[in-house]
């Protein structure tokens, strides 16, 4: 079973914990997640999120002083991200040891071969068919790489990058983490390298399972295997217990939205119990930041693909277990409609242009 599987593998991830105890969820404790609001433009709902641009508003950042404003900057020569990022710094310090603030930068993938054979076959034939194969024989999309535009998306998040280190001196992600999809792994190598990072802290990536997208019957959420990423990307550093092969896709099932969260809470548990880091970068899927946000009492925020949105997370150990989650089934398609489909199609020799 499917949820057999998720809980076996958050069995393994829990015994791997190793950070401070005073911040680690036991099975007498438990992590709450909320998100700080008033300091981005994505938390508050006057926002468009069809239009915003996180490019043309310093990621969103909201242009106002803090309380902490009279002592670090006086003179008023300070960006509004170094004030900001001495706040967190003052928040953190007055916090308490079951308390923590981080800040998470958010990044969705560039445009994938599956993204744009989407938007060519359109949703209802992508849904009914061309998911479920591997490619159209002239492009793949299962562990679908990035297109052209994908790769454009993705440096043009790197010169913002460049741009707000220099000329905003924003506080740069100390650690990084992304989907084990090839997607993601191209998009964060492409965001973050060349970039004029602190030497204790390079673009040294952790490849997480639990990072990846809501895991369905599409071949474009298959990931490949644990040799490949090693041999793809040798500078990235794969967490214990990821399995050689893709143990948590099968063909025509999807994740549920309750378990997907269940599995984000998972990872966002590992994260914050075992890096004392404060600004973190996840590359992932607009699917899973989704669940992501709603697990950090986010409101919903959509990406587009390469979009990035950060959250001022506090995160506080309270005693007790977690409050019970339900679980429903995994969902299958009815493999003889299906069948039927690709019976009806086989001969169809459409391609989408490359």
């Amino acid at each position: 079973m499917f949820l057999s599987t998720v809980v076996a593998l958050c069995t393994a991830i829990i015994v791997s914990w190793v950070g401070d105890v005073s911040s680690t969820p036991t099975h007498d404790s438990h992590i709450n997640y909320t998100t700080v609001t008033g300091y981005f433009l994505q938390d508050e709902a006057s926002t468009n999120t069809s239009t915003f641009s996180f490019i043309n508003t310093n990621f969103g950042l909201i242009n106002r002083t803090y309380a902490t404003d009279a002592t670090y900057d006086p003179n008023g020569k300070k960006t509004q991200w170094q004030r900001f990022e001495n706040q967190v710094f003052r928040l953190n310090r007055g916090s308490g040891r079951k308390v923590q603030y981080k800040l998470l930068f958010m990044g969705r993938h560039g445009e994938g071969y599956h993204n744009a054979a989407e938007s060519y076959y359109g949703m209802p034939a992508w849904n009914c068919y061309w998911s479920l194969v591997d490619g159209n024989g002239t492009v793949r999309w299962d562990d679908a790489r990035l297109t052209s535009q994908g790769v454009k998306q993705a440096l043009a998040v790197n010169a913002f990058w460049a741009s707000e280190l220099k000329n905003q001196k924003i506080p740069p992600p100390r650690s990084y983490y992304t989907s084990p999809l090839t997607r993601c792994l191209a998009t964060a190598n492409l965001t973050f390298s060349g970039l004029q990072l602190p030497s204790r802290h390079p673009f040294v990536p952790t490849v997480k399972e639990f990072f990846r997208e809501g895991i369905s019957g599409h071949t474009c959420d298959r990931r490949g295997t644990k040799s490949y990423i090693q041999q793809a990307f040798p500078k990235y550093k794969i967490e214990p217990g990821f399995t050689e092969t893709d143990q948590l896709w099968q063909a025509y099932h999807r994740e549920v939205q309750i378990d997907q969260d269940i599995r984000s809470k998972a990872v966002l548990d590992d994260v914050f119990s075992t890096d004392s880091e404060t600004y973190l970068s996840v590359t992932s899927h607009s699917g899973e930041i989704a669940s992501l946000l709603r697990v950090l009492g986010h409101r919903p925020f959509s990406l587009s693909t390469g979009a990035v949105i950060p959250v001022l997370v506090r995160a506080e150990t309270l005693d007790g277990p977690s409050p019970p989650t339900a679980t429903q089934p995994q969902v299958g398609a009815d493999e003889s409609i299906t069948n039927l489909i690709v019976k009806r199609l086989n001969d169809d020799s459409d391609t989408i242009p490359v």
